[in-house]
Parts: C-alpha cells; structure tokens; sequence
C-alpha cells in the first residue's frame, strides 16, 4: 500500500479478472460456443477538485514508483465539481461467498452445450416456429485496496440459460421466454420443463385475448410484484438520484407511504443472484428496509451518496470490471405479508391477474411507471378464467404503494440483470402474490 500523496486525499483499486464462457444455439445449430479471458481495473483517486479515474486493461499490479505514477495520472483526470467530494463511514466486513453445489469449471464445453441442446429441443412442438437457448457462466476474482488500508478478495461463479419459443398462426407470433440463473453452481442438467414451459406459453398466447383496459382489482405474481419493487421503489431510493433531485421519494423518510403490512427491502447478503459478500467500495454489506411497515426509513448509497444525502447506509456500490462504482440494487423485493394465493384471489373477486414482465419505463422524478406483463388471466369470482396477452400496468409510485391492499405469505425471487450508467449487473427481484385495488391496467380499451 502506498500513502496518501500531496493533493490526494484518498484512492482506491478494484481489480478483476477471470473468464466468460457462452453458449448459443439457434433451431438446433449451436451458432458460438467459447471461452474469453478479461483483467480489468479501475483507479479511483480524490483530490480537492473531485474525482480522478483511471481505467487500465491487462492491469498488472504494482507497487512504489510505478503505483505513485498510476495515481498522478489519475489525479490529473479529475473533473472539477460543483460541490466537495466527502465520503461518508465505511464500515468493514466480507461476507463468504455460498458454496458451490457443482463447479462449473468441471463441466467441458461439449457438455454444456449437449445439455443446452435438450433445453432447446424441448421447446418443439406444434405451432412452434423458432427456438433460441443460450448458456453463460462468469468467474470473477476480484481484488480490492484503499488508501486506508482497507483489502479484500474474493471470487464469484454466476452461471445460467435462457430459451425463448416463437409461435406463429394466421400471422399471429407470439413468444414464451423463460430463464434460469444462479450463484450457487452449474444448473444445465434436466431443465427440459423449462423449454416445455416456453413453448406452452408461445402456443397458448395464441389464443389469449387482449383485455379492456381501465381501472381495476389486480393481483401480481410474485415476478412482477418484483419488477415493480425494483422499478418503482427500489431506483427511487438511490442516493444519488435523491441527492440530484431525482426521485419522488426525496425527503420523505418518515412519511407514510403505504399500509403497515408493506415492507420493500434491499439486500446484498441474500444468497440470491444479486448477492455481493462486499460492495464496490470495500464497504460491509447488509439488508436495508427501504419502506418499512408502510414508512420509508432508508436510501440505499455509496459513500459519497451517504454523506451528500444521509438517511441510510452504504454497502450499495456496485460496478462491472473496469468501472466506477454507482449505488446499485442487489436483491430488492417485497416482504411476504400473512394472506394466502387463495384469499388474494378471493378478495380480487373480479379483475385480472398479471403474470412476468416484459420490460417497461420507469420515471423516478416524476414518479411514474408502465410495465408489461408477459401475459394475465381474467379472473372472475375469485377465480383465473380467460388467458390474456398484451396488457400492461401503469401509475403513480406513491398512489400506486397505497392500493397495495394484501400480501401473500410466500416471497419468490427471480434473477436477472439491471443497467444504469452503462453498466449491467445481476440482481434478483421478488416478492409473494399481491393484490392492488384500483390498477390501471392497459388493453385493448385504452388508446
């Protein structure tokens, strides 16, 4: 470790490398299957005029003259800013990373892509005009120091597939996509129910209805509980986007915001897809209620976010190789409340049950939301009736929280990957079954 030179007031180093390996098979024909090797780093220096970052490929690590050199360089690149830079507490700590139940280094590539061929055939059938699987797996090691002495390492496997069916009738196409990713090893073997799923869902969607839209009861699937949790809330409760002004939720902690059974939480520490045993910035990770009971209590934050806005913690920098950290989710979901499926569907009475997500649009600072469910069913007297397709969800955040009438007793996450600032980074979303009262729900009946 080097000592904090003249006009540099701290710095720190995120060194990763490793491997990625891909799989992608189209209609039976495997299109790419490789392996591809990366070491990247990235240099943070802060000095009185701000920032100073250094990005460096093949990085090797050094020390003395050569390290001095490297922060020089980055503290010539700092951009002055508007306001002094202060970096809030760090507290330490690293969490060990879940074992592995099968390493997926100890699979070949032939291997994988034989099973991934079976993920894909099983999506064929009657009705089915094209199939796509595709697998792939990271190894990180990723090293970290600081000016204050503060170093870690660790490494990380994340692997999983995808497979999408494509259906088409009289011009009619429609798709089932379905994937499965995970932290905790190789997970290719017997996964044909997952293509077959695909596949019923494409065909299915062929003769689903396109529902009127209009306000109305809906009940969430767990999935889509997710996204909104993700979406609606959990972007809105990042610091840096409260510090700019950005959110709706700026300056609200303390105020209440839904009912007292709604509670939305972000942890890092989850064994799920978006677990880090540390952040980006060498802080202790841990789970951080963002709306408790109905009350917002927390922002999620990097150092700099904590000390520009407060009320929070940090432990919620997050960066792909070679980049700069930002306050990034991890695992975000709504907290299982005490109502079973079959009361959620009995109290819904009449109204629509919207299942997966297919992307949307959120607006933090305006504080509005339009999200696509995969697909939906009618449901009538309590019960699931007509399959629907092409239906979306929409509304403000803060009305939105307050319809949260129930929840269901049993949380669910789903993994995927979140992007901002350039940057993606896995993340899982969930939540139980839920019921809104009075949704804008989008269909055939609203222009």
């Amino acid at each position: 470790m080097v000592r904090t030179m003249d006009g540099i007031s701290y710095y720190d180093l995120r060194h990763v490398t490793g491997e990625v390996t891909h799989i992608d098979i189209d209609n039976g024909v495997v299109e790419s299957a490789g392996t591809s090797f990366f070491n990247k780093a990235v240099l943070r220096v802060l000095v009185k005029s701000g920032w100073g970052i250094l990005q460096l490929d093949n990085y090797t690590p050094c020390t003395g003259t050569k390290f001095e050199d490297l922060l020089q360089k980055a503290a010539r690149l700092a951009m002055v800013t508007e306001e002094k830079v202060v970096l809030g507490d760090a507290p330490r700590g690293i969490l060990p990373v879940p074992p592995l139940k099968e390493d997926p280094r100890d699979v070949d590539i032939e291997e994988k892509s034989r099973l991934l061929s079976l993920v894909e055939q099983s999506a064929a059938g009657d009705g089915i005009v094209n199939r796509r699987a595709n697998y792939i797996e990271k190894d990180e090691h990723v090293r970290f120091s600081d000016s204050s002495g503060n170093e870690y390492e660790y490494r990380m496997m994340r692997s999983g597939f995808n497979v999408l069916a494509v259906a088409s009738r009289n011009g009619n196409v429609q798709m089932g996509y379905e994937r499965e990713h995970t932290i905790h090893g190789f997970n290719l073997r017997h996964q044909e129910d997952v293509g077959r799923k695909a596949a019923g869902v494409a065909v299915s969607l062929l003769d689903a209805v396109i529902p009127k839209g209009g306000k109305m009861q809906a009940v969430l699937d767990p999935e889509l509980a997710g996204v909104f949790a993700h979406e609606a809330v959990g972007h809105a409760s990042e610091g840096d986007l409260i510090h700019e002004g950005n959110s709706v939720l700026g300056g609200r902690i303390g105020e209440r915001i839904g009912n007292d059974y709604l509670t939305i939480i972000d942890d890092p520490t989850l064994p799920e897809f978006g677990f880090d045993p540390v952040d980006a910035e060498g802080v202790a990770v841990e789970r951080t209620e963002i709306i408790r009971k109905g009350i917002i209590s927390s922002y999620l934050h990097t150092r700099e976010s904590l000390a520009a806005v407060g009320n929070g913690k940090p432990g919620h920098a997050r960066a792909m190789a070679g980049e700069p950290p930002l306050v990034r989710m991890s695992n975000t979901f709504i907290e299982a409340g005490d109502s079973t499926e079959e009361e959620i569907f009995a109290e819904c009475k009449n109204g629509i049950f919207l299942k997966g997500s297919r992307g949307g649009q959120v607006d933090p600072g305006r504080g509005v939301f339009q999200f696509n469910a995969e697909y939906g069913y009618l449901v009538e007297n309590g019960e699931c009736t007509t399959m629907v397709r092409d239906v979306s969800l929409s509304g403000d955040i803060l009305t939105t929280l307050h319809k949260i009438a129930l929840c269901g007793n049993k949380r669910t996450m789903s993994p995927g990957y979140c992007g901002k600032g350039g940057q993606s980074v896995p993340v899982s979303d969930g939540g139980p079954f839920i019921l809104l009262c009075d949704a804008v729900v989008g269909g055939s009946g609203v222009d």
